[in-house]
C-alpha cells in the first residue's frame, strides 16, 4: 500500500497520557550516540527525544564529550564510556526497562564501534533505531541485520542508503520506493528514507511518505539526528514501530517548517526543529 502519511496517522499513534503517570510509564530509551568529534549529534538526538516526551532518558557516551554532553541535556541520566572500550559497554543491563535503543548518532566508525554495533543488533531484545554511523557500520555487512532479534528501524539518508544497498545515489534517486521497500522486505526492517519526501517502507509491503511538509532548509547536518531522537522516543514509549516512524517523520517536518518561518531555510539550524517540536505537538494535539 502506498500512501500519504497525515496528521490523523499521528494522532492515533500518540496516546494522551494517563493522568496517574510517572517516568517509568511512559517509558525509558538507551540512546548510544557521539564521539569526539560530533558531541552535537549525541546532544540533538537526545534534546529531540526529550522533547517528544519520552519519560525517562539514559545517555551512553564517551568521557572525552560527557562534561559537554551533561552541561546542556541535564535531564538525562548518564553512562560515561572509556573511549578505547566502547566495545566492553554493557548495554544490556543499561536496556533494562527500555522500550527502545538508538545507535549510531555521531558514533564514528572504528574497530571498538563496530563491535558495539554488532553486539547490540544480535543480542538486543528491544527495538533498535540505527542511525548514521550505525548504518555505516552495517552497510560492511547488511546480512547481519538478518540475525536480530528484535524490530530494527534504520534511518539513512541517500548516500547511506545507496551504500547499504549497493549502488550509486543517482541510480537510487530514480527509484526510492521501490528500493526502500524491497529492502525493508528481504531484511525484515523498517526503513525511513530521508530526503525530499521521506519514506517509511516496512516488511508487509506499506510504503508511507512524506508529501506535504518540509523544506529545504531542513537539508542540514544534524536534522537527522533530531528525526532519530524524535522516532526513538514515540517508539520506547510504547507505540507501534512503523506508525511511530512515520508520525516522527510528520512531525520532524513540521516543526521544520515552523523553524523555516520563523528563521527562513537560509538560517535556520537543527537546534531550531528541536525548538519548535513543542508547538509542533500541540498543534496536532490541538487539532
Amino acid at each position: 500500500m502506498y500512501y500519504p502519511i497525515d496528521k490523523n496517522l499521528v494522532k492515533a499513534t500518540i496516546k494522551k497520557r494517563k493522568a496517574d503517570a510517572d517516568k517509568t510509564t511512559i517509558g525509558s530509551l538507551l540512546s548510544i550516540c557521539g564521539s569526539y568529534s560530533m558531541a552535537g549529534a549525541a546532544i540533538m538526538s537526545a534534546k529531540s527525544a526529550l522533547r517528544s516526551g519520552i519519560g525517562l532518558l539514559k545517555l551512553a557516551v564517551p568521557k572525552s564529550i560527557y562534561p559537554i554532553v551533561a552541561s546542556v541535556v541535564p535531564e538525562a541520566v548518564f553512562y560515561p564510556i572509556d573511549d578505547n572500550f566502547l566495545s566492553d559497554f554493557d548495554f544490556a543491563e543499561k536496556s533494562k526497562y527500555c522500550g527502545a535503543i538508538l545507535i549510531g548518532c555521531g558514533l564514528s566508525v572504528n574497530d571498538a564501534t563496530r563491535e558495539l554495533v554488532k553486539d547490540v543488533i544480535l543480542k538486543s531484545k528491544i527495538p533498535l533505531i540505527l542511525d548514521a554511523d550505525a548504518l555505516n557500520i552495517v552497510s560492511e555487512n547488511t546480512s547481519i541485520l538478518m540475525m536480530a532479534k528484535a524490530p530494527i528501524i534504520i534511518t539513512p539518508h541517500d548516500r547511506e542508503f545507496a551504500r547499504m544497498v549497493g549502488c550509486y545515489p543517482e541510480m537510487l534517486k530514480q527509484n526510492r520506493e521501490e528500493l526502500a521497500l524491497k529492502f525493508s522486505q528481504r531484511y525484515n526492517v523498517i526503513v525511513v528514507l530521508k530526503g525530499h519526501k521521506t519514506i517509511v517502507a516496512n516488511p508487509n509491503g506499506d510504503v508511507l511518505y512524506n508529501e506535504e511538509l518540509g523544506n529545504p532548509g531542513m537539508a542540514t547536518g544534524g536534522s537527522g539526528d533530531v528525526l532519530a531522537g524524535i522516532i526513538s522516543s514515540l517508539i520506547a514509549q510504547g507505540f507501534d514501530p512503523f506508525k511511530s516512524a512515520c508520525s516522527g517523520v510528520y512531525i520532524h517536518a513540521l516543526a521544520g517548517d515552523m523553524a523555516k518561518e520563523k528563521f527562513g531555510e537560509i538560517s535556520m539550524l537543527p537546534t531550531d526543529i528541536i525548538d519548535c517540536l513543542p508547538s509542533a505537538f500541540k498543534m496536532i494535539d490541538n487539532s
